[in-house]
């Protein structure tokens, strides 16, 4: 029987609720062997981050080589980069290593208000490391980040925001609507010339640290079973929101706690 892998490429949360902590619970919860590469480590908690050591590039560049020299990687998932010296790493290493599967989740900005990306590096993300991805999955502000454009509000707004970012090279978009207001939370998945929305029940509470980190190695974890991409997002979807719902059932720190990666086990 072979062993599913996913490779998280990511920085680090101290209090365990997002980045590499949360995307390799992820993993676990959904039945995929999880690897790790590091490329910050974050002093932070639920409420918000105080500080940032960022890894150098060279670094990163060895973990990266040890880990697709050993393992079978499936899927990788790519959060937290924050730097342009740590992308061209990335890049450099894909280049190499030619993975089938790339997640890309454009962190810019933590939900406390924190930068995790620097400013000289955005440009970076847009034109090195979104063409290199399979799906990107930006929330409403980060797609409207990266086109420079203002939130989008309306339907027809987010779908074209959606083919906007598709002809930066990237083979399919999911603008996640967790912003946006209304009962349900949609998000809207654009591949090709076409888009889907997916709609789930908004959850009361505020227990949401690491959500898009979750989604985003989910899909990487369902991508790296063998699922086709609308069914991994799909899948991590149903997985996001159960955890989501059941993050009450935790009482972890003082902010925004963790959602419940493992609401299926305990």
């Amino acid at each position: 029987m072979t062993t599913p892998v996913a490779l998280t490429i990511a920085g680090s949360d101290s209090s365990g609720g997002a980045g590499i902590q949360a995307d390799l619970k992820t993993f676990a919860a959904l039945g995929v062997y999880g690897a790790s590469v590091i490329t910050a480590l974050t002093a932070q908690n639920t409420n918000g981050v105080t500080g940032i050591h960022r890894v150098p590039a060279e670094f990163v560049t060895a973990q990266i080589d040890a880990v697709f020299s050993d393992l079978d990687v499936k899927a990788v998932k790519i959060g937290m980069v924050a730097q342009r010296a740590t992308i061209d790493a990335i890049v450099a290493g894909f280049s190499r290593w030619t993975p089938k599967h790339v997640v890309l989740d454009p962190v810019m900005v933590a939900t406390s208000g924190d930068r995790l990306l620097a400013a000289d590096a955005v440009e970076a993300l847009r034109t090195r490391l979104i063409p290199r991805a399979s799906l990107i999955t930006p929330n409403l502000p980060e797609a409207a980040a990266l086109l420079g454009a203002p939130v989008a509000v309306s339907e027809a707004d987010i779908e074209g925001q959606g083919q906007l970012l598709l002809s930066m090279g990237c083979a399919a978009v999911l603008i996640k609507g967790g912003h946006a207001d209304g009962a349900e939370s949609i998000d809207y998945l654009a591949h090709g010339s076409s888009t889907i929305a997916l709609a789930a029940p908004r959850i009361a509470t505020r227990n949401t640290h690491g959500t898009g980190c979750s989604l985003s190695s989910a899909i990487a974890a369902g991508l790296a079973k063998g699922e086709d991409l609308e069914a991994a997002v799909r899948q991590a979807k149903a997985f996001v929101s159960a955890a989501i719902a059941a993050a009450d059932l935790f009482s972890v720190g003082h902010g925004h706690g963790p959602i419940h990666h493992f609401h299926k086990f305990y």
